[in-house]
Order: structure tokens, then sequence, then C-alpha cells
């Protein structure tokens, strides 16, 4: 009887949530709670101190969100006034407005009953100042943020909070962040419940929980650090350089890629360079480093999410953060000191941005290190989803790769490959590699430059507009697009077509480029004939289904 109680699992229904969160959890379309928050919520509904480690993915923002917005519906049946019980604190500007807006969807039913605040916003001070004086019942914020707010007495929970959330703890103390956190305990009260999540138990994590737990329950799940070989496959190409172009190019322009993507690379110039790159064969990708306002990185990854765009090239260059990466203590210290300033606005791509459906992940420059390689594969197979991630490695890059095949291998069966070779002829596709040599070689350090300068001013503008006009104007924020191209390389139209001649025999099925071909020798049909509605089908066969097949 025991283990089956143990394999039955819970419904979100069965939780003793109120209805009005239920109704946002199912216009959310979420069918089922994850692992993490089957385990979590009962936990912290409770009022438990809890120590949640899961890995990316996983659900831990919607973990700890839904019992935080239960106990807020519980505490105003009886409550006498307004006050702000509750304090998120994230270490990035973008992993704040990820849990404000998950929290804006969840309570979409419950009206103005339960207020959110993001203290990580650009808002004017004697607005924040009135907003803040209205004491909403949840501030989501960064440490220095809220720590300001704090010592200016805009905000005070001394005697009303009642719950304090930590997300992605393991990366607070690796950002410098240790002095705030110590800051900001010192203005709340002495009993609340505390809970930290993150993906990784490391030294700093052990230490935050010392300093903000009391008695907590450690909910480590035994799950691996990322989705099962059944959810997520693992490729990869070998490749030098121009061949990883000429690899890219021929992916995306015959369609042998489907679904939105995500392409890794390890600089900001090398996001500029795969932009202008692809550019030039008319294949339109945004960018997303952090370089651009926090503002602007935000509305791109909700209109990917939307399907607005299918590729997102993406630098994940505070790896160097990493403790380890950088061993030696001194070196360590001196880089957090360099990109401090940095830290607030971006704690990496590869972490805590909520990239929704995304179906693959392409490291074009493969990660440094196993846990890059790891966060990065967490942005695809997110939930019950599958996804696949292709890295194109150069001779380099190998030992690397070896290093995260050794890491991953325990999850896989003995004889199993963990990074499967995908069988790519460079052989066949000769005529697409002597395009993409030229294309490349195009793409030079002053077009980068240029791109990249023309490119953070564009997107300031646009952030400012965000602010004020696009907040009374909502239908022109949806028009306002982050693929467009840059135009400091030459681009010939003629690059954008692909020619039947140079495309493989063996491809052709698959692209439906010989399909199109047939469709200019269709006769013309009897008005009688209604399948003349659908123009792919002809004579009863329906070429488009073919084609998705």
């Amino acid at each position: 009887m025991g283990d089956k109680d143990e394999k039955k699992s819970l419904n979100f229904h069965q939780m003793e949530l109120d209805d009005r969160i239920l109704k946002g959890i199912a216009k959310l379309g979420w069918l089922c709670p994850t692992l993490i928050q089957e385990k979590a919520i009962p936990l912290l509904l409770e009022g438990k101190d809890v120590l949640v480690r899961a890995r990316t993915g996983s659900g831990k923002t919607a973990a700890f969100s839904i019992p935080v917005i239960q106990k807020i519906l519980n505490y105003k049946q009886d409550a006498k006034e307004q006050q702000t019980t509750v304090v998120i604190l994230a270490p990035s500007k973008d992993l704040c407005h990820q849990i404000a807006k998950v929290i804006e969807d969840l309570t979409i039913k419950c009206g103005r009953l339960v207020r959110c605040v993001d203290l990580s916003t650009k808002v004017d001070k004697v607005a924040l100042k009135h907003i803040l004086a209205e004491r909403p019942d949840i501030v989501v914020s960064t440490p220095a943020k809220l720590v300001a707010q704090l010592q200016e007495g805009n905000i005070s929970v001394k005697d009303s909070l009642q719950t304090l959330v930590v997300d992605e703890a393991d990366l607070m103390f690796t950002f410098g962040f240790e002095n705030d956190l110590k800051t900001v305990l010192d203005y709340f009260p002495s009993v609340h419940q505390s809970i930290l999540a993150s993906a990784t138990l490391e030294k700093d994590v052990m230490e935050l929980k010392k300093i903000i737990l009391h008695n907590p329950v450690i909910l480590k799940l035994e799950e691996p650090e990322m989705a099962p070989a059944s959810q997520l496959a693992h490729y990869h190409i070998l490749a030098e350089e121009i061949e990883k172009a000429a690899v890219l190019y021929t992916l995306f322009k015959l369609q042998l890629v489907k679904g939105k993507s995500i392409i890794f690379v390890n600089s900001i110039d090398r996001c500029y360079r795969l932009k202008l790159f692809l550019e030039q064969f008319s294949i339109r990708s945004c960018i997303l480093n952090s370089e651009l306002p926090a503002k602007i990185r935000c509305h791109t990854v909700n209109q990917f999410n939307q399907g607005l765009y299918d590729i997102i090239i993406a630098s994940d260059e505070l790896h160097v953060l990493d403790p380890s990466v950088n061993e030696k203590k001194g070196q360590k210290k001196k880089m957090i000191k360099q990109i401090a300033k940095q830290v607030e606005s971006e704690a990496g791509v590869s972490r805590g941005i909520d990239f929704q459906f995304v179906s693959n992940v392409i490291n074009f420059d493969f990660p440094k290190d196993v846990n890059a390689y790891i966060h990065r594969a967490g942005r695809t197979a997110r939930g019950n989803n599958t996804g696949s991630v292709l890295s194109l490695v150069s001779i380099e890059e190998k030992e690397a790769m070896e290093a995260v095949e050794d890491h991953l291998r325990p999850g896989y069966e003995e004889g199993d490959q963990v990074l499967k070779s995908y069988h790519f002829k460079m052989e066949e596709v000769e005529p697409f590699r002597y395009r993409a040599r030229d294309a490349w070689r195009a793409v030079t350090k002053f077009s980068i430059r240029e791109a990249r300068i023309k490119e953070i001013k564009t997107e300031m503008f646009n952030s400012e507009k965000l602010k004020s006009f696009f907040e009374e104007n909502p239908r022109d924020l949806q028009a306002l697009r982050h693929d467009r191209t840059l135009h400091t390389v030459k681009v010939q139209e003629h690059l954008g077509d692909v020619p039947e001649y140079i495309v493989p025999d063996s491809l052709k099925h698959v692209t439906g480029i010989a399909t199109r071909r047939k469709k200019a020798y269709v006769p013309k049909k009897r008005k009688s004939d209604h399948k003349a509605d659908n123009p792919l089908m002809v004579e009863g066969i329906d070429y488009g289904k073919q084609r998705r097949v």
C-alpha cells in the first residue's frame, strides 16, 4: 500500500488551492504539476522553511509562487489593513520580470486583491515612492534595489513580512550580493518563512542556508541535471569555423531544423558576426546579450515565446564568473569587480530567462565548461516538452565536449553515445559551403562594431519608448520587432534564394524544393473542381501534407 501511495501523483485541485488560483493555472494551460511543484507546494503551504533544489526548467518559479499567493488570499480574509507580506529576491532584472509575470498570470482571476510590484523596472523615484506607499502584497526585486528602498524608508516590512523567497540562490554570492543580503535581513522580522530556490547545492548556497533558513526541509529531488534521453537528444558535428557557418546556413535554409531555436555563442561580438552572416541569406534573427536594456531583453523573449521569431542568437559571455572556471580566488575577485555593474542587469542568458517551447539549442560555440552546457541545454525540453541540442565542435573544443560526455554518461546505458554524431555530409553541400565562406569573410570587425553600436542605440531608444508611449499604445508594442536587418554588410539579394540545382538529391524531398517547382506545371482547374481552393491540392494529392510528413 505504501509503494502505491508514493507513486500516486498529487494534482493541483488536490492541494487545497483557491479556485481563483486554479483558474489562473488552467488559463496558463498547466495540466498537472511538475515533480518539484508536487513536492514543494504542500510543504510551503504548511509554512515550513524549504531549500528547493531542482534543475533548470523544472518549474521552480511556480513552485514557490502558488503557495505565496494562496497564503496572501488566506491572510486577506481577516486582515484589517493592507500590508506587504512577501519579498522575492532574484539576482537579475530579467529574472525579476519573469517572476512578476508568473505572479501576474496566476492572479489574473484575483482582480486587484493581490498586488505585485517589481522594483527592478525603471520607474520615476516619486512614482515608485507612491506605489510602495500603497503597500503592495508582493515585492519582487534584486537585493541592491531593495536595500536602496529600505534605506530611504520607502518600504517597511519589519512588522508585516511573512515570507521571503530567494530565487537562483546559487548566483547570489557568486555575483557579489552577500553584503546586500545581510543588510536586507536587518530590516526583516526575526520570525518569517524563508524559501531558497536553486539549480545547485554548492558551497555558497549552503552558506546562504545558514544565514536565512531555520530548521529547513531540504527538497533535493533525485532527478538528472537535465531532461532524460527520451525527452532531450544531444548531437554534435565536428567542424571548424567556416564549416560551422556553412552547416548553420544549410540547416536553416533547407529547413532541416524545425521549430524555435536558440543559437549560443561565447561573446557579444560573435552574436553580431552570426547575425550579419545569416542576414546575407535572408535568415532573420534576434540578438540577446547583456549590453541590451533589460526591458528590451524581456520584450524580445516574450515575443519569441509568442512565436513572432524563430531564431534568437544569445551570448553566454558571463560564464567567466563561474567559480569552476576561475579557480584562483584572486582571479575570481578581480573578475567580479570588473563587471559588478553589469551583474544586476544580466545573470547570463543561459540562466533564469523563461524561454518557452524551444525545439532546438544550437551551440555554435561550444560552452567552456560542463555547467554552462547544462544550463544552455535547459532552455529546451522544459516541462514535458521534447527538444534537441546540436553542438558544432572544433578541434580546440573537442576536449570540452569530452568533459561534458564524461559528466553526462552515468545517465546513459553502457555503450550508448551521449552526444550522438549528426550525420552531415559536407561534400554534398559544397555549393552552400562556397556561399557561406564568402558571406562569413564579408563580415569584418568594422561591420561588427558598426552593427553593435547601431543595435544598442536603436534598442535604447525603444526601451525609452517602452516606458511611456507603449504603455498607452499596446497595439504599437506588438508591432515593435527586434529581428530587423542591420545592413552593415552588403547583402546580395540572390543569396536569399536557394536554386534547385545546389540542393542535394537526397534532401529535395525533405525541403520540398522539388515540389515547389512542380506547382508551375499544374493545369488550370475547372470551376466545378472544389479542390482549387487549396493551391497545394493537385489531382487528389495534397503536396502540402506530403511535405509536412
